[in-house]
């Protein structure tokens, strides 16, 4: 299994998932090995054995240095093409690039990349080394079928198979239209379609991610299947936090970016303040439009009865859904959405985008447009002013969520697993 980042050191919902699914995977009686670019060793490796990818030496036992390029097919990332070449001068000028390829990897062999493993400006050239790694790790151990997820690993797992001829199943956790829009990163584009055309099965988490991957990159429906994500309690004992304001709570929380709907929620935020001021807003997040929320807040005049924590991790999460009376998801585009199951395990009535794919499975969270700031305002105010209608929600949704586990998850996804091996 490729993956980017695992807990305890995450950034996103990626990792979250990831530990939650081994996890379910051991369960079911499915060893995983899990390659990350860079493990920090504190790691919890109970139900699942990781391999870090900096430490992999890429010396692999091929005499001829021209079989391994054969093998591996690597989709270069950036162009090195120049204009007005007559198809000869071109031709010669690819053979130039390959050799010149052929003889750096020479002076490479044996060496080890240092990844980051994070989401800098170099992000572009570690996943192309993550996919050098990817076909070496895929030399060096035994095993059934490979498991990539999303675009940071496609590449990998595409050398992986290529090097091994082992099934590829990929996971599809968030494609670029919902990371941007209509306004997409084509090279991001090209490696998710690559990683999708060559898998034998593409797992989404949710029927809207599916409706993506077969509309907007033309893959046959009939090997894409839909795995509802889950949520992992294990471990997780009731918060007590102690109140410091007599007001309710209502909460924000995720990266502060277009595709999570920031700028609706301070919307409705600011439409709740002038039918009623026992309540406070908290945005608990960072991404690139913190600044602008802020000034949106300051704008608007409600900077008083609004909060911004930054980024939070961990027992800090829980420490807020422990203080929340109310939260909210109000994204455009949510290929599914852990946060609300999390909320409602804590007690905490959820209000959610129907653009978001964990809508599909929850029947006892309040759903809105995102762009209806009038229906999230209403439904705000009738959950931090009715006890009965929170109350109501808050124990329905607990009973829901207990019911979204991961073991049932990853015994679908064994079942992909089983009929792509069955099938090679």
């Amino acid at each position: 299994m490729f993956g980017w980042e695992f807990p305890p050191h995450i950034a996103g919902g990626l990792g979250t998932a990831c530990y939650g699914m081994t996890k379910g995977l051991a369960e079911n009686g499915v060893e995983v090995l899990f390659v990350m670019p860079s493990a920090y060793g504190d790691e919890d490796q109970s139900s699942v054995k990781i391999i870090n990818a900096s430490d992999v030496s890429c010396n692999v036992a091929i005499e001829d240095i021209d079989e391994f390029f054969e093998k591996v097919k690597f989709l270069r990332i950036g162009s090195n093409m120049v204009p007005y070449l007559s198809p000869e001068e071109f031709e010669e000028t690819v053979e130039e690039e390959k050799e010149r390829q052929k003889k750096e990897f020479r002076i490479q062999f044996g060496s080890k990349y240092r990844f980051s493993g994070k989401y800098g400006k170099n992000l572009m050239e570690e996943v192309a080394r993550y996919a050098a790694v990817g076909a070496e790790v895929a030399m060096e151990n035994d095993f059934d079928v490979i498991h990539a997820h999303d675009w940071l690993t496609y590449l990998a797992g595409v050398a992986a198979k290529n090097v091994s001829g082992k099934p590829l199943v990929i996971h599809v956790h968030a494609t670029e239209f919902d990371r941007s829009g209509e306004n997409i990163n084509t090279e991001v584009y090209r490696i998710e379609k690559a990683g999708m055309e060559a898998a034998d099965r593409v797992i989404t988490v949710s029927d809207l991610t599916r409706n993506i991957v077969i509309n907007k990159y033309g893959i046959n429906p009939g090997k894409v299947v839909t795995v509802h994500n889950a949520v992992d309690f294990e471990g997780r004992g009731e918060v007590d936090m102690p109140r410091s304001v007599k007001e309710k709570v209502v909460t924000f929380l995720g990266r502060i970016t277009f595709q999570k709907g920031p700028e609706y929620f301070i919307e409705a935020a600011a439409l709740v303040l002038k039918k009623c001021d026992n309540v406070r807003f908290v945005m608990a997040g960072s991404g690139d439009m913190f600044n602008r929320c802020v000034r949106h807040v300051a704008k608007l005049g409600i900077a008083d009865r609004f909060h911004f924590t930054g980024f939070l991790r961990g027992a800090d999460v829980y420490k807020m859904f422990a203080l929340s009376d109310v939260y909210v998801m109000p994204s455009v585009s949510e290929p599914f959405g852990i946060s609300p199951l999390e909320a409602m395990k804590t007690n905490v009535p959820a209000i959610i985008s129907k653009q978001s794919g964990v809508a599909e499975v929850l029947k006892y969270a309040i759903k809105v447009d995102f762009w209806d700031i009038n229906a999230m305002a209403d439904a705000i105010y009738a959950l931090v002013n009715y006890p009965a209608i929170s109350a109501m929600a808050a124990r329905c949704g607990k009973d829901e969520v207990n019911a979204l586990k991961w073991t049932a998850a990853a015994a679908r996804i064994k079942k992909v697993y089983e009929e792509v091996i069955e099938n090679d």
